[in-house]
């Protein structure tokens, strides 16, 4: 019983792995059963029969691609010392998970909110729900730093907030689109820029 219980999740987890890659360069909504169940060789049962439907795939997929963010840049990031050292540490890891990007299109989440901003449904508000999360998070990261004095910019933790995810986003276009390779360094200076000046 244990052994295909294991057997069940290690195949959930190769569909998943499958969909974000998937997902990655042709978009959640173009992500089908059907696809995916040509690209790894099984039925269309088997490949939706561990999330239930369409949407639970996708729900699936989506959620994968924002803990492999987290557990990339926010996890590690939480080693540092709280204040100026853990937002440097941020954004550096932040800034090397744009350059080496694990997905094919780039960052999933910025590929996500350009398709999903103008689509109501649960899908998007499951990616609402994450970027808010992440956008709460990188606040607090501010905030604990100004309490501390570390930083001293006279940004609002909001504008600072749009600020770092704005210079990102540009980032990976610029990564992505341009192929220039001096993005991720240019993001790294401009982002620790932000927020000590």
């Amino acid at each position: 019983m244990r052994r295909s219980a294991e057997a069940a999740q290690l195949t959930r987890d190769r569909i998943v792995a499958t969909g974000v890659t998937k997902a990655s360069t042709d978009g959640l909504y173009a992500l089908t059963i059907g696809s995916l169940a040509e690209a790894l060789g099984m039925s269309k049962a088997g490949v939706v029969g561990p999330f239930g439907s369409r949407a639970g795939l996708q729900f699936a997929v989506l959620t994968k691609a924002a803990d492999m963010f987290i557990a990339a840049v926010v996890a590690p990031s939480m080693k540092a010392e709280p204040g100026l050292p853990r937002l440097r540490v941020l954004i550096d890891l932040w800034c090397g998970y744009l350059d080496s990007s694990p997905f094919p299109n780039g960052c999933f989440i910025t590929a996500a909110s350009c398709e999903l901003d103008g689509r109501p449904g649960e899908l998007r508000s499951l990616l609402l729900a994450t970027v808010t999360r992440w956008r709460a998070f990188l606040r607090e990261q501010i905030v604990i730093a100004r309490t501390a004095g570390d930083i001293t910019t006279t940004l609002d933790a909001d504008d600072l907030v749009t600020t770092l995810t704005g210079i990102a986003m540009s980032a990976d276009q610029e990564i992505q689109l341009l192929a220039d390779a001096t993005a991720p360094a240019r993001a790294r200076r401009l982002m620790l820029a932000a927020i000590t000046r």
